[in-house]
């Protein structure tokens, strides 16, 4: 039987949020085929929780000692959002111990999870984005200059955060320093973006026995301002899956979504944004580790699809690399 290691937590703000896609993990995944564990990367400590007892990882191989006799992993599923899990860290660290990993190549997770070099990327490619400005924490702010070339309504974010924290939708230029600080809160870099309107669409894309299947589309609609966290976890939001698109606007929505995971060169679990301007899908970001929570449109988009959990979590380990 495989032994797998789920990781779940690690050292942002989303610690909760992971946890609790670690444990569907481990809920989901045949107990005939697989002994699974839950791998808890805390800052302070690694460890096994296995029956509410605490096993320390030896970080020198990823291993720990049960009962006297050492245990080592076949395949490591990664469940952590944002740092170290999301943005590729720690999987740069098992592809050097050549333990097999169920997320994209940690230069491909570290890509995008950088917002900033992902649009690039995919701009590069023609696939069309909202405008946006890059800021450094240390670099001089003018509001004017950024009201000018992006305007107003429009979106504050932290380059590199999920979960939609240190998010911020802006008016009124007064109210735009103050949206800056909070995103400086979450990382040092922040990207500012135009308002787009029109329908916003979160679309999953996974490798599934080696195949790119795009799973149906999600609209969504929120009671908030925006698809904060809000929306995203305390049900502040209606999730319609499958969405209710003519068919040729969803094709070609699901064409964008397979192209750019193939020209991001993406392996395991995704689901990107996007916002319909004008029947044109516009790519907002990409998210390599997505909430697979009950409240998660993930799971939802999986079940529309006809697959089961057990099945997605089953083939990514199997293809694992």
């Amino acid at each position: 039987m495989k032994k797998v290691a789920v990781i779940m937590g690690g050292y942002s703000s989303e610690y909760e949020i992971s946890l609790k896609s670690g444990q569907t993990v481990i809920d989901h995944l045949p107990k005939d085929k697989y002994e699974t564990y839950a791998v808890h990367i805390k800052p302070e400590q690694w460890v096994v929780v296995k029956d509410n007892v605490m096993y320390p990882i030896n970080k020198n191989d990823f291993s720990f000692i049960q009962n006297g006799k050492k245990i080592k992993f076949d395949v490591i599923f990664n469940a952590i959002h944002g740092h170290p899990g999301e943005d590729g860290a720690i999987l740069a660290y098992f592809e050097m111990l050549n333990i097999p990993h169920t997320s994209a190549s940690f230069d491909k997770m570290a890509l995008t999870f950088n917002k900033k070099n992902t649009l690039a990327v995919v701009r590069s490619y023609g696939i069309p984005t909202a405008k946006s400005v890059f800021l450094h924490q240390q670099d001089a702010i003018d509001l004017d200059k950024i009201v000018a070339q992006i305007g107003l309504p429009c979106f504050v974010k932290p380059n590199r955060a999920g979960s939609s924290y240190g998010i911020s939708k802006v008016y009124q230029k007064n109210d735009l320093k103050a949206a800056i600080d909070k995103a400086f809160n979450e990382d040092k870099e922040i990207i500012i973006e135009a308002f787009l309107e029109g329908r916003e669409l979160s679309i999953g894309v996974i490798k599934y026995k080696g195949q790119i299947k795009v799973l149906p589309i999600t609209e969504i609609i929120s009671e908030n301002d925006f698809f904060d966290y809000e929306a995203k976890y305390l049900g502040k939001s209606q999730e319609i899956t499958p969405a209710e698109l003519p068919e040729k606007i969803a094709r070609y929505a699901r064409q964008i979504a397979a192209r750019v995971y193939e020209v991001l060169d993406l392996n395991g679990v995704s689901r990107a944004e996007y916002i319909l301007v004008n029947n044109e899908p516009h790519f907002l970001e990409i998210n390599m580790v997505p909430g697979l929570t009950a409240a998660s449109i993930f799971p939802q988009q999986a079940m529309a699809a006809g697959l089961s959990l057990s099945e997605l979590f089953e083939s990514a380990i199997e293809m694992a690399r």
